[in-house]
């Protein structure tokens, strides 16, 4: 289903965002995020210089590899273009990723370590897909080695969006035993 229909206009800004999870041989999973934006328009550089229309004034990337409990074993950030030549020397503070798990309080503690001074709003805006990319790309291998069906094991995304609320007819139907059609009353 489109947008509706919009007025007439000019295209200003376009930031592209790219995710990809890839399984590894050794079993451990890269997944990567990519950010992109250009201007529509020849652009002034507040350190000298004319930006081309087009032209990267954002381009940067960050890989992790995870484990199937989401914990991140390796990170990586670069910045191959930015609008100060100083951007680019925060990208190895992002190697604190190492050792967090992507799990409830995430996005807390990545905003604790990356947040205003500490890092780039740009890359740290970037984390969010990153970890729901991990997320999704793991999803099937974790559910066939979790007991999610015997119901000892409550799914992970029960209750985490409208679709998974534990009285949706989605849950009754994928996970039967953890259907509760009384839990959102009230």
């Amino acid at each position: 289903m489109p947008l509706s229909e919009p007025v007439e206009r000019t295209l200003s800004h376009t930031r592209q965002v790219s995710c990809r999870g890839y399984k590894r041989t050794d079993g451990l999973w890269d997944i990567e995020a990519y950010l992109l934006d250009t201007k529509s328009y020849d652009m002034e550089m507040h350190e000298g210089g004319l930006l081309p229309a087009g032209q990267a004034l954002h381009e940067m990337a960050i890989r992790i590899t995870v484990d199937l409990d989401l914990n991140i074993l390796e990170a990586e950030a670069v910045m191959d273009h930015t609008p100060f030549r100083m951007c680019p020397s925060i990208a190895e503070r992002f190697s604190l990723l190492k050792g967090l798990q992507i799990a409830p309080g995430f996005t807390r503690k990545t905003r604790e370590l990356f947040g205003g001074t500490q890092g780039c709003t740009h890359l740290l805006e970037l984390l969010g897909p990153l970890a729901t990319t991990a997320f999704q790309s793991t999803h099937q291998e974790r559910q066939y080695l979790e007991d999610w069906h015997t119901g000892s094991t409550p799914p992970p995304m029960l209750n985490s969006c409208h679709a998974f609320a534990q009285d949706s007819d989605v849950v009754k139907s994928y996970w039967p035993m953890h259907y509760d059609p009384n839990k959102n009353e009230g």
